[in-house]
């Protein structure tokens, strides 16, 4: 019977873990998928658009014609009005001239414009041209910003619990370090002694009446009243929790006997974690410092890895793009040659995001806070000061 029970605990267990994982893996499976469809349908909708060359593009060319032609043999002196026409020119032309659409969307280039969609980032080195493509950016975005707020609020959940766990137990270990060093030998042996007698003073192995308490116990009859009281208030409060295993232990072999109580039980567990959502990010209570401490450590290690393939950028830069992707601004004034080498770093970016996200959140809470208490104090400065008059 041991031997079979074995792998039907072990079977449960697994069981318990897949519905507890499903909802989180449920969100983030639905975003890659999202991320794929649309990096299908806007490679195909972008990437095969032909490019007619507009009039715009003539009187380009017609214009730095012209001012190639004008250009004296005496470089020196018209040099500056050179650099003048040219940069005034090259301000009217449009990307979209000189590109093949085909070279930009392609499905990893696709894949890294719909990620900087839902998102909310946005750099703007790749958008849609055709109208077809804006429309159907529009309804993308319209669906895929509230699935990634939805990926957000969930990790940031797993994200808040694992930094309150880990913060509080940091705080454990402070005080009992501190306490070790405050407390004396002696002082904490006799510490030790009363708990121990505290924890033998009342042992009940089965349910008992009050008048067998009181027999059972001759030591309770010898003291005061109110002493006996409390004694017998004791063994009812672990008679009761008695009552209540036992009963915790019957309904698990009730579940356990029915497998379509049980089936009912998880489903009803699974909804349960679908509905907890964002309730650990609202008591997450951190210090904001620490948080602001984790945001710069993050984004430089992603500084210090991101100029091995992106040459152009040194520390100092990767850590300003960082910091402006994770906070969704997206100038576009950083562009990327291995946009698809950055593709891997999703997963840095949106665990980035939930980080600034937990800080923004802090950071919201804090505020609140700061302006209750400037409001209260006003409020009590303002108030009229009571006249006592003498009777």
């Amino acid at each position: 019977m041991a031997s079979t029970s074995q792998p039907l605990r072990g079977k449960r267990a697994c069981k318990k873990i897949f519905w507890a994982v499903f909802p989180h893996a449920c969100f983030i499976l639905s975003l890659v998928i999202y991320a794929f469809l649309g990096a299908l349908m806007f490679s195909h909708i972008e990437g095969n658009r032909k490019v007619n060359l507009s009039e715009e593009y003539r009187k380009f060319l017609q214009n730095l014609w012209h001012i190639s032609r004008n250009l004296s043999d005496n470089m020196t002196e018209n040099e500056e009005i050179f650099k003048e026409k040219i940069h005034a020119l090259l301000n009217t032309a449009e990307r979209d001239w000189f590109v093949n659409p085909k070279d930009i969307w392609t499905f990893f280039g696709s894949l890294f414009f719909c990620c900087t969609v839902f998102t909310t980032v946005g750099y703007g080195n790749t958008y849609p041209v055709t109208r077809i493509g804006k429309y159907l950016c529009m309804l993308y975005a319209l669906f895929g910003i509230p699935l990634m707020f939805l990926v957000l609020t969930d990790m940031g959940d797993i994200l808040a619990t694992v930094l309150s766990k880990s913060y509080n137990e940091f705080r454990k270990l402070q005080s009992k370090i501190l306490a070790s060093k405050l407390c004396s030998g002696s002082m904490c042996n006799k510490g030790d002694e009363l708990k121990s007698r505290a924890q033998s003073k009342v042992v009940v192995n089965e349910p008992l009446t009050i008048m067998e308490v009181l027999k059972s116990q001759p030591g309770v009859r010898r003291k005061p009243v109110k002493y006996r009281n409390a004694e017998i208030f004791e063994m009812l409060i672990a008679r009761e929790n008695e009552h209540t295993k036992l009963a915790r232990n019957k309904s698990i072999e009730r579940w356990s006997s029915c497998p379509e109580l049980a089936r009912e039980k998880t489903m009803s567990r699974v909804i349960e974690n679908f509905d907890k959502i964002g309730k650990q990010l609202e008591k997450l209570d951190v210090p904001i410092v620490l948080m602001v401490l984790v945001i710069f450590v993050y984004i430089s290690c992603a500084a210090a890895i991101l100029p091995n393939w992106e040459t152009r950028l040194d520390f100092q830069e990767a850590f300003y793009f960082c910091f402006i992707t994770l906070t969704t601004i997206g100038f576009g004034d950083t562009q990327l040659e291995h946009p698809k080498f950055f593709l891997f770093f999703s997963l840095y970016i949106i665990i980035g995001m939930e980080i600034v996200f937990i800080a923004f959140k802090l950071g919201q809470d804090r505020l609140i806070g700061l302006y209750k208490r400037v409001i209260s104090f006003c409020g009590e400065k303002k108030m009229p000061s009571k006249k006592v008059y003498p009777k």
